[in-house]
């Protein structure tokens, strides 16, 4: 490998490693839920809160994100976001309430903005050719953050469970869930420092009319020969929107008739990757994975090979986008996802939950379990309804409590065509929209708007994926696995017509090429 590619590959590292505190920070809270719901005594509502709280910042954050990208440059924003990952880890593991884990997750999800910067600073310096791989180790630096976030919560769960000597020693056993949101501090320590070695990018010091230092970056990462060509075509694109740098006349622009095509596709990529309900499946995998009544121990180790679905489908996506093409795969990953909600929502349809004489019997040390004799024998057709009859008989707290125990025995489903159905849906999202989205933004944007158009677009994103954390715990007591995962096949099937129809490849081609083959397009 070239100097110029392993250094444009070390940068590209660095930034997106942020992608692995991002996965890291979002998932660690799914095998918590159990511990502060008890904690905490927290409602349907508030468990949602409690997950979805980075959601809601990360929509105050990627607005100022547009505007500090521009003003402080990338590099130094990028810092910002690293130190807010560390204050909010700490604090949410220290947490004393309800409020106070809300409170240090909001503060996380202000840091949630890393992933727009870096598929901006990564597109800015990548190779035309290199591009699409390493705007996508964003997203593989998420799965595996994703997928250590599920393996360090079994292992601190396993630690716990079975009184290991190290674990009691640390204080495990009785803060088992603080352990958990605490083992992020170290990572994100680690990508502060790490991000003190990475240059400005070249975009931002040409839009600060830095061209000696734009040119300095630009030898680190392309032959000297082309340096020259590649400053006169940023400097062309930035000229596009000279004396026009308010955020109200990038917004303008943004809308204007020769960008629609270009609007047209962020609007519907941007609703339909989060549509698709992956944050529902990663950040309550345990959860989910406890509707198939396989037990608690049983949905953590399911959860780890969501991780690890993910890590394999998005290296696989990484390694092909710049062959096989964006379009193609994005297609056909779409229609892909349909079939394998639709496989889930059939298999939960199917189920059904009845608790036998014999099962409450055996559910002896379980309190309340007595005047569980009032369902005796009684099948229920769905998980909602089945949750609603516990809670009239036991209460809403002890249903809470003793939900996946009971889930466990009453459940009778085809579990391994539902567990398929999940890893496919897994695998290709993560083959698909999940890598091909954060590419496409970086591509199609010209760099005049660009400050402000990705973390629109990401804002939008998160607007949908925030509603999506919030609800799902009540949707999940009130509509049951069938509706909601029918709902979301719904959802990813109006997008997958749109973006038949609208969306052109753009592998191989140069940014500025990309703009100028959209906007003729979309004339």
């Amino acid at each position: 490998m070239s100097k110029h590619k392993s250094n444009a590959f070390f940068y590209a590292t660095v930034v997106a490693f942020g992608g692995f505190i991002f996965g890291l920070d979002a998932a660690l809270i799914s095998g918590t839920i159990n511990f502060i719901t008890q904690e905490f005594a927290l409602s349907d509502l508030q468990i949602g809160t409690a997950v979805s709280a980075p959601g809601l910042g990360v929509l105050i954050a990627l607005p100022l994100a547009g505007w500090a990208s521009d003003a402080l440059g990338r590099k130094m924003t990028l810092q910002i976001i690293a130190a807010l990952y560390v204050i909010s880890a700490i604090g949410s593991a220290m947490a004393t309430s309800f409020w106070s884990l809300v409170g240090f997750r909001f503060l996380g999800g202000l840091a949630f903005s890393s992933i727009t910067l870096a598929s901006m600073y990564i597109g800015e310096i990548a190779p035309p050719k290199l591009r699409g791989k390493l705007v996508s180790m964003t997203q593989i630096n998420i799965v595996f953050g994703l997928s250590a976030a599920y393996f360090v919560n079994y292992v601190i769960l396993q630690a716990t469970n079975t009184g290991a000597g190290w674990a009691e020693q640390l204080g495990m056993t009785h803060d088992t869930w603080r352990w958990m949101l605490g083992s992020e501090i170290i990572p994100a320590i680690v990508w502060f420092i790490f991000l003190l070695f990475i240059p400005k990018s070249p975009a931002w010091l040409l839009l600060k009319n830095h061209k000696t230092e734009a040119e300095k970056v630009l030898q680190k990462v392309i032959p000297t020969s082309e340096i020259k060509e590649k400053i006169a075509i940023m400097q062309a694109s930035l000229r596009e929107g000279e004396g026009n740098r308010s955020i109200g006349a990038q917004i303008k622009e943004l809308v204007s008739a020769p960008m629609r095509l270009i609007l047209l596709i962020g609007v519907t990529i941007a609703i339909v990757q989060q549509a698709t309900g992956i944050n529902a499946v990663l950040f309550y995998a345990p959860t989910i994975f406890e509707q198939l009544g396989i037990g608690t121990d049983a949905a953590f180790v399911q959860a780890i090979w969501v991780g690890l679905t993910s890590v394999v489908f998005t290296i696989l996506s990484l390694l092909l986008i710049d062959k096989i093409g964006r379009r193609p795969m994005l297609i056909w990953g779409l229609l892909w996802i349909v079939i394998s909600l639709a496989v889930c929502s059939y298999g939960f349809h199917k189920a059904t939950y009845t608790l036998s004489t014999d099962d409450i019997t055996e559910l002896g040390d379980v309190p309340y379990a007595d005047q569980l004799g009032e369902i005796a024998g009684v099948e229920f057709s769905n998980d909602a309804a089945f949750k609603q009859k516990l809670k009239s008989v036991i209460g809403e707290e002890e249903m809470r409590a003793q939900s996946s125990v009971l889930l466990q025995k009453a459940a009778s489903m085809n579990t391994t065509l539902i567990l398929i159905g999940i890893l496919s849906f897994i695998a290709a999202f993560h083959f698909s929209v999940g890598p091909i989205m954060w590419v496409l933004f970086s591509e199609i944007f010209p760099i005049n708007v660009r400050g402000i158009a990705i973390p629109f677009f990401a804002l939008l994103s998160s607007i949908v994926n925030y509603l999506v954390q919030q609800f799902f715990p009540w949707q999940l007591a009130n509509m049951g696995g069938s509706s909601i995962y029918l709902f979301y096949a719904i959802m990813v099937s109006v997008g997958l017509i749109i973006l038949y129809r609208i969306l052109p490849e753009t592998k191989n081609l140069s940014i500025e090429d990309i703009q100028t083959k959209l906007i003729v397009k979309g004339k």
